[in-house]
């Protein structure tokens, strides 16, 4: 005490000398569980607080298990898991920036472009809403997407992007392996038997198996984008004469660690039995085959060879013949409308003709309000007067995002959407100009999710349990991946020629 007071008081040593007084105390007197409990959470947090990072990938690992919480958890939460771990994520932004980088201005992107698009295309329908809470729940979500790309732009900077891609990538592989042990038999749930009741379809912990494919389809190609940036990187170290003969090494093993991750997810696609899904997932990968190579030539012949492999494939019947007959049949959704009212249903035909009927809802909600729809979020509120007469059960959207964004917000919300992506992908396509092998593998990932949530979409709703906390970390992944772009040959003869050697 005599040294402390002659040297100054020193706060910071105060405050770990009361906190090592307050676990001792703690420990000698509450029960070990508790103590125990208290302790591990204010490791948490001590641990999210150096690092926030960490808080967007336990978001990513909790966000999926959103149904499971709902239906199995004895305590009732007011907010779901995935969006307690994102208001936690951000106020932890919040707070660093604060402390730390209080002199930084905000994270600027051109992606917030896009975002405003669909956010002011959706705005109007609130006019017409005939549920305001529903109107505002979805506005939130596109919300919080914007504020995901700040987050991961400014939380990437300096390699750490590749910690949260991992996390991504990480959160999908548990969840696949999850959803292989109920293929396996693990589920239990008579309406999901498949392949004469000898397989479940897997669902993972979302509760039914079509989000569950999804998140599967929205994650597999960035895996497989990952594993071609390293492998890249590690054959073009292993050319080089560099004094570290082993240099090829990790980017090696990186390349193999992402593959077998993408392997795990595409087997959790596929024990989905979501047809929709595998016909995301082949469009994903026909583009990134596609744009794989920098030489246009060298990908209309990779693209030509694996149409010819595919189509050999199926001809000569070596799919497996409960997927091929999964996948003709998935012909029948894409026919055209027609009207459902006097089909007859089938266990055969029952999920396509009850995607049919929503679709038809869909259009005739959009017949009766075609510019503004009937408000963001207000399907399932407007259902009952536009349905089917022999589908009386709302499902909450009309299982084709497109259909039902024009059911909900009209031509103008529709528009909106549609041109908001027409820019991210115009926009992707250019961060493909990357000097850096492993972001040009991501953004070529990016790539195949968005064409996967493109084509998926025409089935199916992607923005639902918590998939939209999912995609707005991956559009803030293409946000750090734009900031590292090569300039076109154009900036870059300027830069020279001002002698700055900025563009």
């Amino acid at each position: 005490m005599v040294r402390a007071a002659r040297h100054g008081f020193d706060a910071r040593k105060a405050a770990w000398l009361a906190l090592a007084l307050l676990v001792g105390l703690a420990a000698g007197t509450l029960p070990l569980p508790l103590v125990v409990a208290v302790l591990g959470a204010a490791a948490v947090g001590v641990a999210l607080a150096v690092e926030p990072v960490l808080a967007l990938a336990l978001m990513l690992g909790i966000a999926p298990l959103k149904t499971l919480i709902q239906t199995e958890s004895p305590l009732s939460l007011p907010v779901d898991a995935g969006q307690i771990l994102f208001a936690v994520a951000f106020g932890l932004w919040l707070v660093t920036r604060v402390l730390y980088d209080h002199r930084r201005t905000l994270p600027r992107t051109r992606l917030f472009v896009p975002l405003a698009i669909i956010m002011l295309g959706f705005a109007p329908s609130l006019f017409v809403a005939r549920s305001a809470g529903a109107w505002a729940s979805e506005m939130v979500k596109w919300a919080e997407m914007g504020l995901l790309v700040a987050m991961v732009l400014e939380m990437g900077e300096q390699g750490r992007w590749r910690w949260i891609a991992f996390a991504a990538v990480l959160s999908a592989a548990l969840q696949a392996i999850i959803g292989i042990y109920e293929y396996e038999g693990g589920s239990g749930a008579p309406h999901l038997w498949i392949s004469n009741y000898m397989h479940f379809r897997a669902f993972g912990t979302f509760g039914q198996p079509n989000p569950f494919s999804a998140f599967m389809g929205l994650t597999a190609p960035l895996a497989f984008g990952l594993a071609w940036g390293h492998l890249t990187q590690a054959w073009a170290q292993s050319q080089t004469r560099s004094r570290e003969h082993d240099a090829w090494l990790r980017p090696g093993l990186l390349a193999g660690m992402y593959a077998a991750l993408g392997l795990l997810i595409l087997g959790g696609l596929i024990v989905a039995w979501g047809r929709g899904a595998w016909l995301g997932f082949g469009a994903a990968a026909g583009v990134m085959v596609f744009f794989a190579p920098r030489r246009r030539l060298y990908a209309v012949v990779l693209l030509a060879a694996a149409v010819v492999l595919g189509a050999g494939l199926w001809l000569m019947h070596l799919v497996p013949p409960s997927i091929q007959a999964r996948a003709d049949n998935a012909v029948d959704e894409f026919v055209g409308f027609r009207d459902v009212r006097a089909m007859p249903v089938s266990d055969e035909n029952f999920a396509i003709v009850e995607r049919l009927a929503h679709w038809q809802a869909a259009l005739n909600m959009a017949r009766a309000h075609p510019w503004l729809g009937v408000g963001l979020g207000n399907y399932e509120a407007a259902y009952n007067d536009y349905r089917v007469p022999s589908w009386p059960r709302p499902l909450g959207h009309a299982h084709n995002d497109y259909l039902n964004l024009l059911a909900e917000t009209g031509i103008v919300g529709l528009t909106a959407y549609l041109a908001g992506w027409v820019l991210i992908v115009v926009w992707t396509i250019r961060a493909l100009r990357q000097q850096d092998p492993v972001l040009r593998g991501l953004v070529l990932g990016l790539l195949g999710v968005w064409a996967h949530l493109a084509v998926h979409s025409v089935v199916d709703k992607l923005y639902v349990n918590n998939l939209f906390l999912h995609i707005g970390v991956i559009l803030g992944l293409l946000a750090v991946a734009w900031t590292y772009r090569a300039p076109s040959p154009e900036g870059a003869r300027i830069a020279i020629e001002d002698g700055t050697g900025e563009y």
